[in-house]
């Protein structure tokens, strides 16, 4: 990771299955999601897990006032149609095994114990006997590989401002039901 607190700006690639790029990518604000499915569908995911976030943040409205991140009270102007489509395609191209459906699922097993749900999705790393939160600067402690990392453990979300940002992410209307799993018709 750069020492900026930001993931690296590149990842190898990691196998991928070799599967169809989807021609329909829906969104409200007319997001391009062409460079997110391109990353992930060649294994590109730190580049792909950046692209997420930034996204979020033009989503959220927080580009428009200057920032680059986002405020826990702005998710709910991430519109759905843009989560589902960010949803299917991380989901899509690991296998089911990373997106914040996931995460959620692990939360929600976790009995919404955030230490419990990092250390499952493998937030977290042990010096000694301290346990502590994985490295978002220096050298990136994530795991970019979708057959090394565990379930859950992408897309990141930083909890430098604690942890009610990724909380109201994975609580997202989105979520409500399992609408957001259908392919739009192209």
């Amino acid at each position: 990771m750069a020492e900026s607190g930001v993931p690296p700006s590149s990842s190898s690639t990691t196998d991928v299955e070799d599967m169809d790029m989807p021609t329909k990518l829906p969104s409200d604000v007319g997001m391009d999601y062409i460079p997110l499915a391109t990353l992930l569908a060649t294994g590109q995911l730190a580049e792909a897990d950046q692209f997420t976030r930034d996204a979020l943040v033009v989503l959220a409205g927080s580009k428009e006032k200057g920032r680059d991140f986002v405020y826990f009270t702005e998710v709910k102007n991430i519109p759905s149609t843009d989560l589902a489509t960010i949803e299917r395609l991380w989901s899509r191209f690991s296998g089911g095994k990373f997106g914040f459906s996931v995460q959620k699922k692990k939360y929600r097993q976790s009995k919404q114990d955030f230490e419990l749900f990092c250390r499952k999705i493998g937030w977290t790393a042990k010096d000694g006997d301290m346990e502590r939160k994985k490295r978002w600067f220096g050298a990136s402690e994530f795991i970019y590989d979708v057959k090394k990392a565990p379930e859950g453990h992408l897309p990141l979300t930083s909890a430098l401002r604690g942890t009610s940002l990724l909380k109201q992410l994975l609580a997202h209307p989105v979520w409500d039901n399992d609408d957001w799993k259908k392919e739009p018709e192209n």
